[in-house]
């Protein structure tokens, strides 16, 4: 096998979501180093468009949209297939989270978004690229979970945690039965990532808590995260599946 980091991932093409996003644009970038073509999706298009200009590489495509329109998943995928060759790697970073120190303060709304955008979207959006990973025998699917799926959250992030809980349940059973069609899912579990969703209403005295009790002792950036789904996409991990896995710094250990 090549041990470069990124073995297989050449000319591969790998969707990713939330691409624009802190953890996601130091994936995009990530997998644009390795030699894949990226079809990357935010809400955003100029934002997209930017980031595609950054990045290494050629053939690379950006379409923004609303993933939890199932029609808007469905372009996505077709484009994938029509003008990259296909879905070879799927990596989901795109989430909502509303924070709300009172539980007395969560709304229905409040509710229904996150659990559409961060649990809903995701099987759905999982299932139509599965779909096209089976013509071809093999695929990764890379989800986003969060410390919190562990630890309930922190500053008002209940029914973000639920949400997250339910990404990692998902990813085993999506695990279990893909995996006899060689699609391997996995889902990253990060802890405090200095990203403008984690700042998001967090009282910094939370957030300096978190740092204090983190064994390595600082926030992580971006970049500690996509070495991980570099690693999880690669044919280095092809006999990894249903794994959840932990970077935090140590601040949770499982």
């Amino acid at each position: 096998m090549n041990w470069s980091v990124g073995a297989g991932l050449e000319g591969q093409t790998v969707v990713i979501t939330g691409a624009t996003g802190g953890i996601g644009q130091a994936v995009t970038h990530a997998f644009a180093a390795t030699g894949a073509r990226i079809l990357a999706t935010d809400l955003d298009q100029h934002r997209l468009d930017t980031l595609l200009l950054e990045i290494p590489g050629e053939g690379h495509l950006a379409m923004a949209m609303d993933l939890t329109s199932f029609e808007s998943q469905e372009s996505l995928m077709e484009r994938a297939v029509s003008e990259l060759g296909g879905v070879h790697v799927l990596v989901h970073t795109a989430a909502l989270l509303l924070r709300r120190s009172n539980l007395d303060d969560v709304t229905e709304d409040d509710w229904d978004a996150q659990i559409d955008t961060n649990l809903k979207t995701t099987f759905f959006l999982c299932r139509r690229a599965a779909n096209e990973m089976k013509k071809v025998g093999r695929g990764s699917i890379v989800l986003f979970t969060s410390q919190s799926w562990w630890t309930g959250g922190f500053g008002g992030a209940a029914v973000y945690a639920a949400s997250k809980g339910g990404v990692v349940s998902l990813s085993r059973g999506l695990a279990r039965s893909y995996g006899q069609y060689g699609i391997t899912v996995n889902a990253v579990a990060p802890g405090q990532i200095n990203t403008p969703m984690l700042l998001n209403d967090l009282d910094p005295a939370i957030y300096e808590k978190m740092r204090e009790e983190t064994p390595l002792g600082y926030v992580g950036e971006p970049d500690d995260v996509s070495g991980v789904v570099i690693f999880l996409a690669s044919k280095h991990a092809r006999y990894i599946t249903g794994a959840t896995i932990n970077v935090s710094g140590g601040y949770l250990m499982y």
